[in-house]
């Protein structure tokens, strides 16, 4: 700072205005002994000061500038907040489905937008058709598709499991025991021997007696088992357990639910093509084709230029040469039954019935396969391909008969069939759909215990097996590292206490007696009967449920647990309009 710009007196003397801190000079004339030195220094202070600088504690305390990255029209949800939402939405979900756990299950009825009506008390089929906003919600719904998938049973379970992990275990814990869901319940795993066919039937039972068919259990029962065995295929040391593909259930309303059965072979609804067809074949050659015994024809439009009559009658010749020539094919090697996927002509028809050929069009795809798998044939693409070993000779009878007001196609009484049948009846559309969806979670069950054949013992025995030993490993830790131990054991815990508030027990009592139980050597078997709420051994009870069922629970709750339990932020994107005002992709500005 230079004498000029601090001296008083240039300031005074070229007129400038004194500043704002001059103005709050005090008035020294009252005091002449100081006025010199201090009236000095205070003209010092106001010329030295600039009009446009801050002083430093009024530029500390400035309000920082604000960086807005997201549009305004998206909401965003972070912190605490978020994850309180994540374990209220599994609740909710978890408890629409609590009741259908165990033999004293509840069922629920449905209805879609369409008008159609769903009764049923599978975990998977009930949240499928629930429409959620909330993407915790959304996730649970998955995980109970992915255990139907995966096991085809559980599909209850793994939502009420995943949801009280999540309400006991904190983030960090939930991460460290990730590490032992595979290997969960793994050490009171039984072998089972697979050709026992009572032991199996007692497996399936576990798995039915909690469903609608539980009147029916040793009918349904011994169709599982039976449409398992059938499909069932080693080859090389590889065994291949196919239920989608050929294990196919017809569903035909009317006569009782006794009147269901497995069809060593294949059904179709379709009718003969010619009436004058046999509807009645003791031992068919069987002829599998996937083109069609027509005229082609141009895939696009084609004009046809014609200058004489004569040229006429030489395309419709060609055409009836061509199919004529198709059905020789055929004819050839002597087939006493022909399946095509597409269409056949009235012509080829005509060739094949003077032929004694019964022929049947437009079957499926799946269907064909099916066939193919049953009889031993083989599909050809051409019909001059067609050779001797391209036919069927498995099949013991083919029949055209009338269930209600359609006609089926039956090939039954195959020697080795590798595809079958399950032919279900009953008095309406309802109960047939959940029919099936409890036939369906019995095959699986015995698919699960033929690939992997370990069973575990049910009713809550191996959870509070589980919780027993989590409890004791987490009594030889110090520190937080026990907690996430003890967290898990009482989240097991919720399944016997599901299945003792469902059969109208008391759970507290139970529980208790129970847990004491545990601590008895040898009384790892011990669970709840679903029936009566007593403790009972579900190893002479005969309840049983495969180890890879039990294994997929607790992987998949544990590791959606973890997932969903790490969120703490959810921005939810907006869908943009277009200058049209039509809606465009999802996305975050």
């Amino acid at each position: 700072m230079s004498k000029s710009n601090c001296n008083p007196a240039v300031g005074s003397r070229k007129g400038r205005a004194p500043s704002s801190l001059s103005s709050l000079a005090p008035n020294w004339s009252e005091q002449p002994s100081v006025r010199p030195v201090l009236a000095a220094h205070w003209s010092t202070l106001s010329l030295c000061s600039a009009p446009h600088v801050e002083p430093s504690f009024l530029s500390s305390h400035r309000e920082p500038s604000r960086l807005f990255l997201f549009d305004q029209n998206i909401k965003r949800e972070s912190g605490r907040k978020v994850q309180t939402g994540n374990i209220n939405a599994a609740k909710t979900i978890a408890d629409a489905i609590r009741t259908c756990l165990g033999p004293r299950a509840m069922m629920k009825m449905l209805l879609d937008p369409m008008g159609g009506i769903v009764m049923t008390n599978d975990g998977n089929a009930i949240l499928r058709e629930i429409q959620v906003q909330h993407p915790a919600a959304k996730s649970m719904i998955e995980i109970s598709r992915t255990q139907d998938e995966e096991v085809g049973d559980g599909t209850t379970s793994v939502i009420i499991l995943g949801k009280r992990n999540m309400r006991g275990i904190f983030i960090t814990q939930f991460i460290q025991q990730s590490s032992l869901a595979p290997t969960i319940g793994s050490f009171i795993s039984t072998p089972v021997d697979t050709s026992d066919r009572s032991m199996m039937l007692k497996i399936v039972h576990s798995a039915i007696n909690t469903k609608m068919l539980s009147r029916w259990t040793e009918l349904a029962c011994g169709i599982a088992l039976d449409a398992v065995r059938i499909v069932e295929l080693e080859d090389n040391g590889r065994k291949e357990i196919d239920i989608k593909k050929y294990a196919k259930v017809e569903k035909v309303p009317g006569g009782t639910i006794e009147d269901s059965r497995v069809l060593r072979g294949v059904m179709v609804n379709k009718d003969i093509t010619h009436p004058s067809m046999r509807r009645l074949i003791k031992d068919p050659r069987i002829v599998l084709l996937d083109c069609s015994l027509e005229y082609k024809k141009g895939e696009s439009q084609t004009d046809i230029e014609i200058s004489k009559e004569e040229d006429f009658a030489r395309i419709l010749h060609m055409e009836e040469e061509y199919i004529q020539q198709i059905c020789e094919d055929i004819i050839r090697i002597k087939p006493d039954l022909v399946f095509t996927e597409k269409g056949i002509s009235d012509l080829a028809q005509h060739y094949l019935m003077k032929a004694n050929i019964t022929a049947i069009r437009r079957i499926r795809k799946t269907d064909n396969n099916r066939i193919a798998r049953a009889c031993g044939a083989r599909i050809a693409s051409r019909t001059d391909e067609l050779r001797e070993d391209y036919v069927g000779t498995g099949a013991g009878l083919f029949e055209v008969k009338k269930i209600g007001d359609e006609y089926f196609t039956f090939i039954t009484e195959c020697k080795d069939p590798k595809a079958c049948t399950i032919l279900l009846r009953g008095p309406c559309k309802e109960i047939l759909a959940e029919v099936e969806r409890n036939l369906q979670d019995g095959m699986q069950v015995c698919r699960n215990v033929l690939l992997d054949p370990h069973l575990l013992p049910g009713g809550g025995a191996v959870e509070m097996a589980v919780s027993k030993r989590l409890m004791e490993r987490s009594r030889a830790l110090t520190g937080v590292e026990q907690w996430p131990y003890r967290a898990v054991a009482q989240a097991l815990e919720v399944i016997p206490r599901t299945l003792i508030q469902n059969c109208g027990a008391s759970t507290i009592r139970v529980l208790t007696s129970l847990r004491a139980k545990h601590t008895e050597d040898n009384a790892a078997s011990w669970g709840v009967d679903g029936t009566s709420g007593c403790l009972s051994d579900m190893s002479a009870l005969g309840i049983w449920e495969p180890l890879a069922v039990k294994a997929q629970i607790y992987k998949t709750a544990v590791e959606t647990a973890i997932l969903l339990l790490r969120i703490d932020d959810i921005v939810s994107g907006h869908k943009k309009k277009d200058k049209d005002g039509q809606m465009g992709g999802q996305g975050v500005e």
